[in-house]
This record gives C-alpha cells, sequence and structure tokens, in this order.
C-alpha cells in the first residue's frame, strides 16, 4: 500500500496523487474548483523562500497554495516516466 503524505511535506520536483481533500471549508472549496480533486496527479513546482506558499501544477495550470491549505491535502506519491 502507498504511503500517505502531506502535500506540505513533498519535496520539489516530486509528483503525486490526491488522495483526499477535505470538504465543508469555503478554501478547499475553491481548490476542487480550480480541479484539486481526488486521484488528480500534481507536481511540486517551488517553494517560496520561506516556504510559502508552495506552488504547483495541476491540469497543464501552475497554482499557489498557502502551506495551511496544503497541510490538509493528503497525497500519494508516484513516479511518472
Amino acid at each position: 500500500m502507498d504511503e500517505i503524505q502531506r502535500l506540505s511535506d513533498l519535496e520539489q520536483g516530486t509528483s503525486a496523487v490526491i488522495a483526499s481533500i477535505p470538504s465543508g471549508d469555503t478554501s478547499m472549496t475553491r481548490l476542487r474548483e480550480l480541479g484539486l480533486l481526488p486521484g488528480t496527479t500534481i507536481k511540486i513546482i517551488r517553494r517560496a523562500p520561506l516556504g510559502d506558499p508552495i506552488e504547483i501544477s495541476v491540469r497543464g495550470s501552475l497554482i499557489s497554495l498557502r502551506a495551511n491549505e496544503a497541510k490538509l491535502i493528503e497525497m500519494r506519491p508516484v513516479e511518472l516516466p
């Protein structure tokens, strides 16, 4: 079974699949509307110098997430060819 990690814990350059994203929170609803859904592959592009925000690539778009949002998203790391 794959190890579940928080998006906030993934290293730059890592690709991962969203395992779960909380519901009921306005900021999480916004992220789902941007395409962050369970089963979606994302890639960590870079982090700001102090670690916040985190820039990710999802479905061909670049999105910046606050560190407190990234801590709520559970990921399953994958290796892409």
